[in-house]
């Protein structure tokens, strides 16, 4: 009986503990070194992110995505590039996958609010991740 009582205990503790979402990561966002501006909101059921603005072009580079692993994209604009893609709610995070356009390359990520308001962003293969840190846009 003693045990019952317990288990009921805890389980009622369980149901009533409120389910842990993620911060919300939407916004105008300078990425690290402020070389550009990333607009996230939601695209469908997950969240995006997109180039808004340039602010520090890369000298002698052209404005478009010339490192893309697909030839047929290689000339699409920077402007508008969808960097973050797929994004959803990880419980304390978000999970989705992120586009460097300086490799061509595309990594899994993961997004979360610092206690300081900017943006943890994560690229990673595996286990290795290169973080940055990304501040909020007015």
């Amino acid at each position: 009986m003693k045990a019952a009582r317990l288990t009921l205990a805890t389980l009622t503790a369980a149901i009533a503990l409120p389910a842990h979402a993620a911060q919300p990561v939407t916004g105008r966002w300078a990425t690290v070194d402020a070389k550009a501006i990333v607009q996230i909101a939601p695209c469908g059921k997950s969240l995006c992110g997109k180039i808004e603005k340039i602010l520090k072009p890369t000298p002698g580079r052209p404005n478009t995505d010339m490192e893309n692993i697909d030839p047929t994209l290689r000339s699409r604009p920077l402007l508008g590039l969808p960097l973050l893609t797929g994004f959803s709610d990880a419980g304390s995070i978000w999970k989705g996958t992120i586009y460097d356009p300086e490799s061509g390359k595309s990594y899994m990520s993961k997004i979360s609010r610092n206690p300081n308001g900017s943006l943890k962003v994560q690229g990673c293969i595996a286990f290795f991740c290169k973080t940055q840190t990304w501040t909020a846009v007015r």
